[in-house]
């Protein structure tokens, strides 16, 4: 698509409006010839059908739930959901979702039907390649892959000899997959989300780029903070957000609501009260954690199990729980520790409150073990989407509102 087509004045408010070449022929009883015309500044649209374009945008605040100041957003890197929830929450319609892992989108589907008006996706990356594949969109939401980044990410790829980080072939690159979409749409907003080392990755290099980008080449107001889990969930987990916002905006972290109770939440409030003993370890594998324990403790550093009890906060889960579990073990009096359960991850990571089991996990232990630990903390996800609401609102509200610059100017 030409640069000339992209940035017209019609194509302008026919995106605002959310439409298609093809809907647009319909709505004016033109023919799709004439529509491209129009979008290529090859013709002037009457009036009528400038009138009637605002009119479809302006319609566009109000949701399929009838909630005013609704939006439309685009869920990538989706996983099991944990960004779109909050933004639901808030009034937003999710319209389109990337995820690859056909087990996430399982798991997904369970408990976002795809309902009319959405699109479930694999790879993301053709889309990036033809972004106008993509729905025009209020709001952009991506958990990018974090991998690259994350110390631990780059300790492997380091001792295998791998590149890592921009560097990489596959998952270091779709931060400009990313990169391609914003520049074609240009949603409103964005929110993006990873590990907090994406901000140290070679020296601070990596950040510097992403940074770039947003804001010198995408032309975005940026905004960023590191967020703690523990004010919402018994555990410790560091996350880096990026918001960015097309136009200028009042947004600032500094209004993020953090609970502020004198103790926070702990283990002992999502653990099930009964728990199959197959989450117990077997001797064999607690012997085994004791003895790499105990070897790394000679060698002076800190590699091997870590033990909580109900009082406690536990450490990151990652991805790699289903292995062993040896990063959060839940201590059982006179028995060995055990794993947490699926049911208790999805506590820990606020899908579920501490004493609900709502959320539906479809698929085996070791697929939702993996999900859980790569996913983000549902009500951390909440609060920036709290402050993020106004500002959102505010911008879609102005776009909607305010045709482009000389579209009104034709007759």
């Amino acid at each position: 698509m030409h640069s000339e087509t992209i940035t017209s004045d019609f194509s302008v408010l026919r995106k605002k409006a959310g439409l298609s070449v093809e809907d647009v022929a319909k709505l004016i009883g033109r023919t799709d010839r004439t529509v491209r015309r129009y979008e290529a500044r090859d013709g002037t649209p009457p009036q009528l059908v400038i009138d009637a374009l605002q009119r479809v945008a302006q319609s566009r605040l109000v949701g399929s739930s009838g909630t005013e100041g609704a939006f439309r957003f685009i869920d990538l890197f989706a996983g099991i959901g944990g960004l779109r929830r909050p933004f639901e929450h808030i009034g937003g319609k999710c319209i389109f979702t990337s995820e690859w892992d056909r087990f996430a989108q399982e798991t997904y589907l369970a408990n976002f039907p795809d309902d009319e008006g959405h699109q479930m996706v694999g790879d993301i990356r053709p889309f990036a390649d033809d972004p106008s594949l993509i729905p025009a969109h209020d709001v952009l939401l991506a958990g990018f892959p974090c991998q690259p980044f994350s110390i631990a990410g780059v300790s492997k790829k380091n001792s295998l000899g791998r590149p890592h980080g921009f560097m990489c072939d596959t998952q270091g690159t779709l931060f400009y997959d990313v990169a391609k979409i914003i520049r074609h749409h240009q949603p409103a907003a964005f929110l993006l989300e990873n590990v907090k080392n994406l901000e140290r990755h070679d020296g601070g290099r990596t950040y510097a780029t992403i940074m770039h980008v947003l804001k010198e080449e995408l032309g975005y107001e940026v905004h960023t903070r590191i967020v703690s889990s523990e004010p919402w969930v018994p555990q410790k987990r560091e996350r880096i957000f990026i918001v960015g916002f097309k136009d200028p905006s009042a947004f600032s972290f500094e209004d993020l609501s953090v609970p502020e109770a004198e103790e926070g939440p702990v283990l002992g409030d999502i653990l099930e009260d009964k728990v199959d003993p197959k989450y117990t370890l077997t001797e064999k594998l607690w012997s085994y954690l004791q003895g790499y324990k105990e070897k790394h403790a000679k060698a002076g550093n800190g590699f091997g199990y870590s033990l909580f009890g109900p009082s406690d906060v536990t450490r990151t889960l990652s991805a790699r729980y289903y292995k062993d579990g040896s990063e959060v073990l839940v201590a059982q009096e006179g028995n060995r520790p055990r794993r947490l359960t699926p049911r208790e991850c999805a506590r820990l990571m606020g899908f579920d409150g501490p004493r609900s089991s709502d959320f539906i996990i479809p698929v085996s232990d070791t697929q939702a073990y993996r999900q859980f630990g790569n996913a983000v903390v549902v009500p951390a996800v909440q609060a920036v989407a709290n402050t993020m609401k106004l500002h959102i609102l505010d911008a879609v509200s102005a776009s909607a509102n305010e045709p482009p610059q000389g579209a009104l100017a034709t007759g």
